[in-house]
C-alpha cells in the first residue's frame, strides 16, 4: 500500500523526516552513510539532487518518484533541466579512497542506479 505522501514540499518534508524517524534514522545518518555535509542532503529539500534522493527513497522503502513525482520520470530516470549534464558516482575503490566517475549517459546510469535501489 502506498502511504499518503504530502504534495506540499514543506509538509513533504516534514512527513520523510517523521517516516525516517519512525525507522529510527535520520537525515544526519543518511548524510554520515553517504560521506557528504547534512547541508549536501538538505539542497534535496530545495532542489533536485538524484543522488540524495535515491539515498532517502531507500530508507524508507520507496522509489523516489514515488516521493517526487515532480522531480522523477515513470522509467527510474530523473527530470533534469540539463540533461547533458553527466552525474557524477563515486565508486569506492581500495583502502576506502572515493572516485569519481562520469556517466557515459546520463539515462543510462539513472536506469541502472534505479534498478539498484
Amino acid at each position: 500500500m502506498k502511504p499518503d505522501i504530502p504534495i506540499n514540499p514543506e509538509q513533504r518534508w516534514e512527513w520523510l523526516k517523521f517516516q525516517l524517524r519512525l525507522r529510527q534514522t535520520s537525515l544526519a545518518q543518511v548524510a554520515d552513510e553517504l560521506q557528504v555535509t547534512r547541508n549536501a542532503v538538505l539542497n534535496a529539500k530545495y532542489s533536485p539532487y538524484p543522488r540524495m534522493e535515491r539515498a532517502i527513497a531507500k530508507r524508507l522503502g520507496l522509489s523516489p518518484v514515488e516521493i517526487w513525482p515532480e522531480r522523477w520520470n515513470a522509467d527510474g530516470t530523473p527530470v533534469r533541466q540539463r540533461p547533458n549534464r553527466a552525474e557524477k558516482c563515486a565508486t569506492l575503490q581500495p583502502r576506502n579512497n572515493y572516485r569519481l566517475q562520469d556517466s557515459d549517459s546520463n539515462a543510462i546510469a539513472h536506469r541502472q542506479m534505479a534498478r539498484e535501489a
